[in-house]
């Protein structure tokens, strides 16, 4: 399975409400429930009211386009990147899954990924 590096560093933040949230950047998932709303942004697109909101991110894109019927993606990917000590935020949309990890981790998680079958394309290579 490819995977690709996204250029940029992403936040996962927490807002008290969308209007806080500027729905015209190039990268934004927003996640809300009766208990909290959160959003994953590039990180010089972060909310200016954020409750918290944790920087440092890296994403990775799973490459194709998923069918709902497919199984074990993430679980895939999560227990590779779990055996090497990184952990991820998660996020799925329609079409395919996004990993982060946090930027000191990527190198790692690339290593660990490649030697787990997956292949990696950067925008650097």
């Amino acid at each position: 399975m490819r995977l690709q590096v996204i250029e940029g560093k992403f936040s996962v933040c927490k807002v008290e409400n969308l209007r806080a949230v500027n729905f015209n950047v190039p990268w934004l998932f927003v996640g809300k429930t009766d208990a909290e709303i959160s959003v994953v942004c590039l990180t010089v697109d972060v909310p200016h009211a954020t409750l918290a909101r944790e920087d440092g991110w890296r994403a990775l894109r799973v490459a194709e386009s998923m069918d709902f019927g497919l199984t074990g993606v993430m679980a895939g990917i999560s227990t590779v990147l779990a055996r090497a000590g990184i952990s991820i935020f998660a996020v799925s949309t329609f079409d395919t899954d996004y990993i982060l990890v946090k930027a000191e981790n990527l190198g790692l998680a690339q290593t660990a990924l490649e030697a787990g079958g997956y292949s990696i394309e950067t925008p650097f290579r």
